[in-house]
């Protein structure tokens, strides 16, 4: 997400597709950047290789007796995304799908692929803000096709198992690099979570001191980015079900087993995010509870102040009534006598509020 009130806006302007015919290819969501880059990937148990391109050709569809994983970050330039499509044959729908950002979590199956949606989230510390990619990943015979609106460092870790000669992933194919590309978006997921209860963390703390407003400001944004969190996760369980369940012909049975690893994953960053989402509506319940009591206490004290000077005020009104026949009006020690009653009014309603246990 970037600063600014388009932050708060979930649709991102899908409106701009009204009135166009399905497959139509629209670009929609925060454009990061004008430029494609393009990474080659083509790896087998003896070798290792990159390219990087800006533009489309078909030099790197070549058979190669290996794994290929062609890596796209940024999606805003349609016509890159259309040659490609063309080159690989994919349907108008899948690429309209990846242009749109706010498109769920899915798994799709097609006769030359698989389409599969993944929501990769980041958690910045410094804004206590959600900020939200999606990833598209086109899993065919021999290639893995990745799009994401912008370079990530999250993949770092996948590059380097793949560059390693020792790592098995030199010798898997390309449904077990779907699969940890998958798992490492999951395993963010962790440090997402980690991070927000860090910011729980800190909102509990300022709860049990010194509630401010700034307080609720964070309960209610850390509040709306959970929520926000559980509605990118929840569809993924469905999508690993998917990929699982063995009646698809470009998984092998060797990789369902860690397939099911991440389901099970997934199924514990759901429980935990709702964890965290009960625990944020206490919170908030604490916050409102709070300021009700204080606003109770100072109600309290002002109406024990306001009745213990109810008959002071009664009094000096009598008192100061100007007749002419007022008792104790010309007393030497009338004034005196005075504060004497007012005070021993006083301190009898004291007493017995003391005694009720009203303060």
């Amino acid at each position: 997400m970037t600063k600014g009130k388009n932050n708060r806006r979930i649709t991102k302007n899908s409106s701009v597709k009204a009135g166009l015919s399905p497959g139509s290819l629209v670009h929609i969501g925060n454009k990061i950047n004008d430029d494609i880059r393009i990474n080659v990937i083509k790896y087998n148990e003896d070798e290792y290789k990159e390219e990087v391109t800006f533009d489309i050709d078909t030099s790197f569809i070549n058979h190669y007796s290996g794994v290929k994983w062609i890596k796209v970050n940024g999606i805003s330039d349609t016509r890159i995304i259309e040659k490609l499509g063309n080159i690989l044959n994919i349907n108008s729908f899948v690429l309209e799908d990846i242009l749109d950002t706010n498109t769920r979590s899915k798994f799709d199956e097609y006769e030359e692929y698989i389409y599969i949606v993944v929501k990769l989230l980041i958690f910045d510390e410094e804004n206590n803000k959600l900020r939200g990619e999606q990833i598209s990943i086109i899993l065919g015979n021999d290639y893995v096709l990745s799009f994401s609106e912008k370079e990530s460092e999250i993949f770092e870790p996948v590059f380097k198992r793949i560059k390693s000669p020792k790592s098995n992933m030199r010798s898997r194919g390309v449904d077990y690099l779907a699969y940890v590309i998958i798992d490492c978006i999951v395993d963010n997921y962790f440090e997402v979570l980690e991070n927000m209860e860090d910011s729980m963390d800190i909102l509990e703390e300022e709860l049990m001191n010194k509630p401010t407003q700034e307080t609720l400001k964070g309960i209610y944004e850390l509040k709306r980015e959970l929520i926000l969190l559980r509605k990118s996760i929840w569809p993924l369980r469905e999508v690993l079900s998917s990929m699982q369940n063995g009646n698809s012909a470009f998984i092998e049975k060797s990789t369902e087993m860690y397939l099911r690893d991440v389901y099970d994953h997934i199924i514990q960053v759901i429980d935990t995010t709702q964890l965290f989402v009960d625990i944020i509506s206490g919170m908030l319940d604490t916050y409102l509870s709070s300021v009700n009591n204080k606003m109770s206490e100072v109600m309290k004290i002002l109406t024990i102040f306001s009745t213990i000077f109810i008959p002071i005020t009664f009094l000096a009104g009598v008192f100061g009534m100007n007749f002419e026949y007022m008792p104790e009006l010309r007393l030497k020690w009338a004034y005196p006598l005075f504060w004497l009653v007012a005070l021993g009014v006083i301190s009898s309603m004291l007493l017995f509020f003391k005694k009720r246990e009203w303060f």
